[in-house]
C-alpha cells in the first residue's frame, strides 16, 4: 500500500499541519517505510500462536502482580462538581449539540 504526495497532503490537512515540499517527501517515505513494514508483518504467520500479555512470558514464567478489587477513593462528585456552570441531580449540564 504505497501512499502518494496527494494522500501525504490529505493527512496533513487533516491534522492540520503545514509541511513544506521538502518535508512532505520526507514524510511520504517515512509513512511508505511504515505501511512496508506492516505489510511484511502481516505476511507472517501466526496462526496457533498464543498472544502474549508481556514479551518475558516467553522466555519465563511471569506471575501476574493482581491486587484486590477495592475502592481507595472517596466519593469527591460535589468538590468536582463546584466549579461547573451547570449541574442538576449530580450530572453536568451542557448545552445541546445535536438536533
Amino acid at each position: 500500500m504505497a501512499l502518494t504526495s496527494e494522500d501525504v497532503g490529505r493527512i496533513a490537512h487533516l491534522a492540520r499541519l503545514e509541511l513544506s515540499g521538502e518535508e512532505q517527501a520526507a514524510m511520504l517515505h517515512q509513512l511508505n517505510d511504515f505501511f512496508s513494514i506492516v505489510e511484511r508483518m502481516r505476511a507472517v504467520d501466526t496462526s496457533g500462536v498464543e498472544p502474549l500479555y508481556t514479551p518475558l512470558s516467553a522466555v519465563q514464567e511471569v506471575a501476574l502482580r493482581l491486587r484486590e478489587d477495592v475502592v481507595t477513593e472517596a466519593d469527591q462528585r460535589d468538590a468536582n462538581q463546584r466549579s461547573a456552570p451547570a449541574v442538576e441531580d449530580g450530572l453536568f449540564l451542557v448545552p445541546q449539540v445535536i438536533e
